[in-house]
């Protein structure tokens, strides 16, 4: 059996990627904080009858996070697969920001993707072979108003990517990122008008749709997966066509 990591397992993008990779014969680990989410998504997976194991830990310990990784071996089997997807995303104008809260961005959006991807990333060199896909964001690419620490974290996962792509290759490991754009998550409780930022994405998106979790969950499938066997090194965007680079 195959198996995978997803981090922030307890939210709906990566539930919905852990339940996809589910379906692609992954025994998953669903890695997030104890609560409601997480035992949601465990709920989701448990009725696929789909090997699985929630492993509830806080991102910003990096001992924990080796040890989990470790766990999840241990249940599921040696690593194949390793998603970053958690991540923390407090609104607040640029001169507000306490250092502390910066600090906490950093050790789950970031740091967090470091730890595990090194964790994961020694179990897969030595079979030569694994997948990390790393989620970072469109706001990286132009900035946005009241996110700079998240997108500052977004951009690191971009660069992140790009080191680990051209170092682990070698090793048969494969790194890449995707970048959502605006999708209805929990995420938009961020926005205080809900309707006017509806618009907003719409405006700027070339499919005058909003995207579903499904739709991220199928873009990672595709590059875990062995049709993208060669490929390496990229962000894609998956954002409705908002930012075409």
């Amino acid at each position: 059996m195959k198996s995978a990591v997803v981090t922030g397992a307890g939210g709906s993008l990566g539930r919905a990627i852990a339940l996809r990779l589910a379906q692609d014969g992954y025994g998953v680990a669903l890695l997030d904080l104890p609560g409601d989410g997480l035992d949601e998504s465990e709920a989701e997976l448990k009725a696929t009858g789909h090997p699985h194991a929630a492993l509830p830990i806080d991102l910003r310990d990096a001992a924990a996070l080796v040890r989990t990784i470790a766990a999840a071996e241990e249940t599921l089997g040696p690593l194949d697969v390793l998603v970053n997807n958690a991540a923390i995303y407090p609104a607040k104008p640029f001169l507000d920001i306490w250092l502390e809260e910066y600090d906490d961005v950093v050790a789950v959006n970031q740091r967090a993707y470091f730890v595990a991807a090194q964790a994961a990333a020694g179990s897969m060199r030595e079979r030569r072979a694994g997948s990390i896909v790393n989620i970072a964001s469109i706001t990286w690419h132009g900035g946005w108003e009241r996110l700079a620490s998240y997108v500052s974290t977004k951009g690191a996962a971009v660069a992140l990517t790009r080191a680990l792509a051209r170092e682990l290759g070698p090793e048969g490991i494969r790194v890449n990122a995707v970048s959502p754009g605006a999708f209805p998550t929990k995420a938009e409780t961020i926005h205080e008008n809900p309707e006017a930022y509806n618009a907003f994405v719409l405006d700027h998106q070339s499919i005058k749709r909003r995207g579903t979790p499904a739709e991220i969950a199928s873009v990672v499938s595709f590059l875990v997966g062995q049709d993208a066997s060669f490929v390496t090194g990229q962000t894609l965007n998956v954002d409705g066509g908002w930012v075409m680079v």
